[in-house]
């Protein structure tokens, strides 16, 4: 009887993967076309508002004379930086800014978590999309307004909260020229007008959890606090994270607008920070390399930051920003 040899099958040779890629990225591309538009608008204002300008950033390393431009101007190499450091009041400074900062992630931070959860537990539709509505409105207001409004109620001359202090036998407080009134009277408009509107993203989140998980806990006998603590908790707690790593990115940058609407001669030893240091000395001194520098020595340090916060939360599990 003949022996019959198996023949090796012969597998064709698949066509190069760059062009199978290739022809798959054309193919997505034009099938989401309209989004890829849709984004146009986002790009173009990156590109035109946060990236061109940084080519400005030369001017820190310069002796920057308007009248003679960037490729006019001597260059001081860190001479503007050196100054920064060496500025007797630049601890003072640092150190209202960071105090602040640690105000906002302490204090102000974990307050849109708590109402997120509040205001998840509310079962009336109406009830929930009015009290949702109560606290989104303070962020339509700019901070010009809610420094008003609360000039109005704290001022001396018949604001509602020295009028009732005095009604109940206590003497006035100047809270606007306080030295120790003003972290007291940020950190408060801070919440006000942004913790409605930083509730958001946690709604969502929130919304986006399995109903079934509570209804299982509820029939293993778990009440709404256990169901918050052991669901909802730990289903956002990536978004949490996420959000804190943002946060920490502005450790430096707390905006000009807010503290320099409280700033006075009074309490400027405590109210003066980064941001405002470098509107007196760019705009109103004219020195625009030594506020250049500033604002770069910021950068520096929020992206310092937000890496090595990004490799914690790595580091314990979590997936990060990037």
């Amino acid at each position: 009887m003949q022996e019959v040899t198996a023949q090796p099958r012969v597998v064709p040779e698949p066509k190069p993967k760059s062009y199978k890629s290739s022809s798959e990225l054309k193919k997505r591309l034009w099938r989401n076309k309209l989004l890829y538009v849709m984004l146009i608008p986002g790009v173009l204002y990156f590109i035109i508002f946060k990236y061109l300008p940084m080519y400005g950033l030369i001017i820190s390393f310069q002796d920057y004379k308007p009248y003679q431009g960037i490729s006019g101007s001597e260059w001081v190499g860190m001479k503007h930086f050196s100054r920064l450091f060496t500025e007797p009041d630049f601890l003072n400074i640092l150190g209202n800014t960071l105090i602040l900062f640690g105000m906002n992630i302490l204090i102000y931070f974990p307050i849109p978590i708590i109402l997120a959860l509040m205001l998840n537990e509310l079962r009336g539709t109406f009830f929930k999309r009015f009290f949702q509505t109560l606290v989104y409105l303070p962020h339509f207001m700019s901070w010009v307004i809610v420094v008003s409004i609360s000039f109005v109620m704290v001022t001396m001359d018949g604001g509602i909260i020295n009028e009732l202090l005095a009604y109940f036998g206590f003497s006035k407080i100047n809270f606007l020229l306080s030295p120790g009134w003003f972290r007291p009277m940020y950190i408060i408009q801070v919440i006000w007008r942004e913790a409605g509107w930083g509730t958001i993203i946690y709604l969502a989140s929130i919304a986006a959890i399995d109903p079934g998980l509570y209804e299982a806990s509820r029939m293993d006998g778990a009440g709404r606090l256990r169901q918050v603590w052991h669901i909802t908790l730990p289903a956002i707690r990536g978004v949490i994270i996420t959000l804190f790593i943002l946060k920490i990115g502005s450790v430096l940058d707390l905006g000009f607008e807010h503290v320099y609407l409280l700033l006075n001669s009074m309490n400027r030893e405590v109210a003066e920070i980064i941001d405002t240091y470098v509107y007196t000395a760019g705009l109103r001194q004219g020195q625009f390399s030594y506020s250049t520098a500033i604002g770069f020595f910021k950068s520096i340090v929020g992206l310092i930051m937000v890496m090595t916060v990004n490799k914690v939360s790595k580091k314990i599990g979590e997936e990060g920003v990037y």
